[in-house]
């Protein structure tokens, strides 16, 4: 069966309106390029799912955590880790989920009576390994990203090279046939189209790929301060505790 774009330039210009749709505007570009504009548009198509997928996931996790810090702090002054671990589990984004990974193993080191020159080192590694998680979560798809910013320019760059092989050896088997600098001009044209659609998704997926690592690096620099934050005061803690009961 012969490949599709072959199946609609074969199309007669008496077939009207479908002619004039397939070989004129931005189809008509597309189908000019050959058989690279496909993977192409298929990476296209990627690009533009991931950018929303991770824009619309990340944008909802984009909230202030200073105010929720201070109360989760104020909490456990008093004390009162149940109701900061409440208040962390009834919150949304990545600073909540490590404190309430925290607060949790504290609660329940407390409960078992762990000897409490380790607890806190059980509390740091724990929010450690589970930050190692919300890191992996906020970088989905990201090296997709990656991968297609780098693989859509060479793509474009292959099917250039390939329609430049194509026009030369055209030129080479018409020569004395007709005018080679025009015969050269338009398949040197038809062959940097390759090109221009690469760098076309290329170039957006390159730019996604900092804004979110953009993001997510400030993420982590809010869980890294979070985490901190709270080991600072589960240590004030267990030494308050630790002066009360001698």
């Amino acid at each position: 069966m012969p490949p599709l774009p072959a199946i609609l330039a074969a199309i007669p210009e008496e077939h009207g309106a479908l002619y004039e749709f397939l070989h004129s505007g931005a189809i008509g570009i597309f189908l000019e390029g050959g058989i690279f504009m496909w993977p192409i548009l298929i990476l296209l198509i990627l690009v533009v799912a991931v950018i929303i997928e991770r824009y619309r996931s990340l944008k909802l996790l984009e909230t202030d955590p200073t105010a929720l810090r201070d109360e989760v702090v104020e909490l456990l002054s008093e004390d009162k880790v149940e109701e900061s671990l409440k208040l962390c589990d009834n919150s949304q984004g990545p600073v909540p989920a490590i404190l309430s990974n925290g607060l949790r193993k504290y609660l329940v080191l407390r409960r078992l009576k762990y000897d409490e020159a380790q607890l806190e080192q059980q509390v740091i590694k724990s929010m450690e390994n589970y930050g190692v998680h919300i890191v992996a979560a906020l970088e989905k798809h990201l090296p997709l990203l990656a991968t297609i910013a780098s693989v859509a320019p060479m793509l474009g760059f292959l099917g250039t090279v390939q329609g430049m092989i194509v026009a030369f050896g055209d030129i080479e088997a018409n020569v004395g046939q007709q005018n080679i600098v025009q015969a050269a001009a338009s398949g040197i044209r038809v062959a940097l189209l390759t090109t221009a659609f690469g760098l076309i998704v290329g170039i957006p997926a390159y730019m996604a790929f900092n804004y979110f690592t953009g993001l997510i690096n400030n993420f982590v620099l809010q869980v890294e301060a979070s985490a901190a934050e709270l080991i600072e005061v589960v240590s004030l803690r267990l030494t308050l505790d630790k002066d009360l009961q001698s």
